[in-house]
């Protein structure tokens, strides 16, 4: 892989990766892979790998990870984007308002807690069935 910095010492940024070892794209996802493959400022005619992960150069050369640019977080395995979370629980009729975090339980497992204002009386088995209707199960 290619090092090049892209920012001042110190500066967070976004993470990007090129060189030979960089995947072609996304398997039959054209759109995510024009949006996350791009044109490699430094290096005419190679493309470089938006991750979306913030970082920054520490003085010692080394990267410190800062977290997430979006609101993707992993879930046993699986990216979730919280927006799509929200907006499905915003789609149920009853839903006025939602909100989405990630948290972890005692052994350290990401799990995802959702609050939500609803009109009149939901229950949380109706809007879990709701959301078994609009998002993948994993």
């Amino acid at each position: 892989m290619r090092r090049t910095v892209i920012a001042t010492i110190g500066v967070p940024g976004e993470l990007c990766i090129s060189g030979a070892g960089l995947a072609r794209g996304y398997l039959n996802q054209p759109e995510l892979t024009a949006e996350k493959f791009v044109a490699n400022p430094f290096a005419p005619g190679e493309r470089m790998y938006r991750t979306g992960d913030l970082a920054r150069w520490l003085p010692d050369g080394n990267i410190e990870y800062l977290g997430r640019i979006d609101e993707q977080v992993k879930v046993r395995g699986h990216r979730i984007e919280l927006g799509e979370v929200e907006s499905a629980l915003r789609s149920h009729e009853s839903v006025k308002e939602a909100t989405v975090i990630a948290r972890k339980d005692e052994e350290g497992s990401a799990y995802l807690c959702a609050y939500f204002v609803a009109n009149g009386n939901l229950g949380a088995a109706e809007l879990r069935k709701h959301l078994l209707e609009m998002l993948p199960n994993t």
